[in-house]
């Protein structure tokens, strides 16, 4: 019995072994090819470029808009935020806090009297900063998607192309504008086809601006937000109050993930000064 053990150990070895270690080589060296085309797209896909039919390349048009207008959108988004979303609100108060510009930061609450509450001057912010940041990126839209088309003219496409207008689009962690646009593009008679195209650029904008909006509720009916609950609760944001010597209360509330702020003032259940 130990002899046809040790024989039938032999042969296993022999036989089996090497086999073994040969389908565990093959499954090593798939695994290792898998995860290089992934990193390979990965690059390519970041790059806004991607392998043609015909043996040459073309430009993803949606990741060339998004390259080419993402600066501008964050650098608007961030303007209107310091200004109390707006980009010129005759409605404001002019400050400078330390280490910073003079900045005219729009009031989104105002009653002018004493005693009384303020008044909420937009009751579809969401809305207006939708609008505000339209505006602010109007020209820089128009001017991408024409380098858009001048970029592949260069790379040797016939392209035709019209451009309608756009729309923005905020949501939670992010801004979109949606393009409403075509595009063919033409090369060795191969044609490429695209409608429409939307940019998403991450940003806490829309959630600050949720924010603000119930703060701005809160003052209006009560002439009172209780921050440090509110930042308890909801820890992600840091809200500081401040009152100037006209009983103007400028808020700016602070993203701790993103560090993006919103900053708007309020005038309300002022109490007249005793001389």
């Amino acid at each position: 019995m130990k002899r046809g053990t040790r024989a039938l150990t032999s042969v296993f070895d022999i036989k089996f072994c090497p086999k073994s270690k040969r389908s565990q080589a093959t499954v090593f060296i798939i695994v290792g090819v898998l995860i290089v085309s992934i990193i390979v797209l990965f690059f390519i896909l970041r790059s806004g470029v991607i392998p043609g039919t015909g043996g040459g390349h073309e430009t993803n048009p949606n990741a060339f808009l998004e390259s080419c207008m993402e600066d501008k959108i964050k650098e608007t988004a961030e303007t209107i935020s310091l200004q109390g979303g707006s980009m010129n609100n005759p409605l404001h108060k002019r400050f400078k806090f330390d280490g910073e510009n003079y900045v005219n930061i729009s009031y989104l609450c105002y009653n002018q009297n004493y005693y009384f509450p303020c008044i909420n001057q937009e009751p579809v912010l969401i809305q207006h900063l939708k609008d505000e940041i339209k505006e602010g990126i109007k020209v820089e839209v128009e001017d991408c998607f024409t380098k858009l088309g001048k970029s592949l003219d260069n790379q040797g496409y016939t392209v035709d192309a019209t451009y309608r207008g756009f729309e923005v689009e905020l949501m939670p962690r992010k801004i979109i504008v949606e393009i409403d646009a075509n595009m063919t593009l033409t090369k060795t008679e191969e044609s490429l086809r695209y409608e429409n195209f939307t940019i998403i650029t991450a940003s806490k904008f829309y959630d600050l601006a949720i924010l603000a909006q119930e703060i701005v509720s809160q003052e209006a009916e009560f002439c009172n937000f209780e921050l440090l609950g509110f930042m308890l609760l909801y820890p992600e944001f840091n809200i500081d109050k401040l009152r100037t010597s006209d009983s103007t209360i400028i808020y700016t509330i602070k993203h701790e993930d993103s560090e993006e702020n919103f900053r708007f003032a309020i005038r309300g259940c002022v109490i007249p000064p005793v001389f």
